[in-house]
């Protein structure tokens, strides 16, 4: 580790080391799920000289440790480099690396490493039969519920193109007109004789009708 660089067993990896001490997350190649190590307390955090302010740089270290916890470090890769942690002693940065080496073996228990692809790969993505990542095998009966279900999903979609959904009739309704007693368009006057197509005033209670009704909709008297 004298090159300054820090190589992921995995291709993704995330340093959450401060000043205090140190630890990491390495993430699943599959489903990015990762594996907080244990914190390793710095042995020089509490000795004189400690450049002071220093540490801002890396995240707050996070309470659950040995479980997977979603998360993204797209922005390190797989060749992860120290510059964060430029201003820290030098003795600080020979406890990351040896504690680096050591976060690494305590995560490689929780991973497997597919022989074919040679991903490391956590539980989730891993098929204990075929002794590869889910990847280059895909567990059988998953495949074949989420086929299933898919398709369901065409069967249902196609059964609801065929009903019928609308069980009702379209009328297509066309105004009398008063005068000459033919279909008169819908325009204000008549298309056959020019009569306008003004709303039927009843002259018994006075009610608006449309033209062409022959009795009044309030009243029912003969228009």
């Amino acid at each position: 580790m004298s090159n300054g660089k820090l190589i992921s067993f995995t291709s993704n990896m995330e340093d959450n080391s401060t000043e205090a001490g140190f630890q990491f997350t390495f993430f699943c190649d599959i489903c990015r799920e990762g594996f907080k190590t244990s914190f390793v307390e710095s042995k020089t955090y509490k000795k004189k000289g400690l450049l002071s302010g220093l540490g801002k740089a890396a995240g707050a270290v996070g309470s659950l440790t040995g479980k997977y916890n979603i998360g993204q470090a797209s922005q390190y890769g797989t060749d992860i480099l120290s510059s964060k942690y430029s201003g820290m002693s030098p003795e600080w940065h020979k406890e990351h690396e040896v504690v680096f080496e050591q976060a690494s073996n305590e995560a490689k228990g929780h991973f497997k490493r597919c022989p074919r692809c040679h991903k490391y790969v956590c539980d989730n993505d891993w098929n204990e039969e075929a002794q590869l990542c889910t990847d280059d095998a895909p567990r059988e009966a998953v495949e074949v519920s989420a086929a299933r279900a898919e398709k369901m999903k065409q069967d249902i979609q196609e059964k609801a193109q065929q009903t019928q959904v609308f069980t009702g009739e379209i009328d297509s309704r066309q105004t009398i007109c008063p005068k000459c007693g033919k279909p008169a368009g819908q325009g204000k006057f008549c298309n056959n004789c020019g009569a306008p197509l003004g709303m039927l005033e009843c002259k018994n209670c006075g009610a608006k009708n449309t033209p062409g009704t022959r009795f009044c909709g309030e009243c029912g008297s003969k228009l």
